[in-house]
């Protein structure tokens, strides 16, 4: 009922700084200081994207500086271990890297990274080609929208299709991201469908629900 949801195409980074497989380690961090990322993507031919680098694949090198890891610290973290002698991209590398397409929406992108515990995801078209990424950072971008912008959707999807014959007798008020839906409609069983619909438009932060039924006689 409501507008087609935000994409992660509407919200995600297309200049993305990258590294070939060739990359080496200093290279890597020079990158990665430089532009303020915390990962690079690794691609080879066309943009097809064959791993991540990130801030975590380097510091194993900086762990082990020191002192060696033990025989039983090698056994228990082969990977870590392995990435400490490593210097290009494609031996630290994180292969194959977790990357999700430009038409997933934002819930679909936050939960893959809770669940892969990443900050940062590749994104890619049918092929694996490098579309550009997503961070954390740009799936709050939908909560920057102004207040204005938030009442004019939540009116016209939600109160307008919801209530055509008592969308005069209803306000909405959206103060800080969080809307207030006031007024009188003839269907009281639609309101919590209304504060649900309210709740699902992309940057509302909460629903507050003062709608009434009709008045009794």
């Amino acid at each position: 009922m409501t507008s087609t949801p935000y994409t992660v195409n509407d919200v995600m980074t297309k200049t993305v700084v990258t590294v070939t497989p060739a990359a080496e380690f200093k290279e890597i961090a020079t990158a990665m200081e430089r532009w303020k990322v915390t990962a690079v993507p690794v691609i080879e031919g066309e943009g097809r994207v064959v791993g991540v680098v990130s801030e975590a694949d380097l510091l194993t090198k900086e762990e082990f500086h020191e002192h060696g890891p033990s025989l039983i610290e090698q056994m228990r973290r082969l990977g870590d271990t392995a990435k400490a002698g490593s210097v290009r991209a494609e031996e630290l590398m994180t292969s194959p890297a977790v990357t999700i397409r430009p038409d997933a929406t934002l819930p679909q992108a936050a939960r893959l990274m809770a669940d892969r515990r990443i900050k940062r995801l590749p994104v890619v078209d049918a092929d694996g080609t490098l579309l550009g990424v997503v961070s954390r950072a740009d799936l709050l971008k939908v909560f920057l929208r102004s207040d204005d912008d938030l009442a004019a959707e939540v009116r016209r999807e939600v109160v307008e299709r919801l209530f055509p014959l008592s969308r005069r007798d209803i306000t909405v008020d959206v103060r800080h991201g969080v809307v207030t839906l006031r007024g009188t409609t003839r269907d009281p069983h639609l309101i919590p469908v209304a504060t649900r619909l309210a709740r699902a438009v992309e940057g509302v932060v909460g629903v507050h629900s003062r709608l009434e039924g009709p008045v009794s006689p």
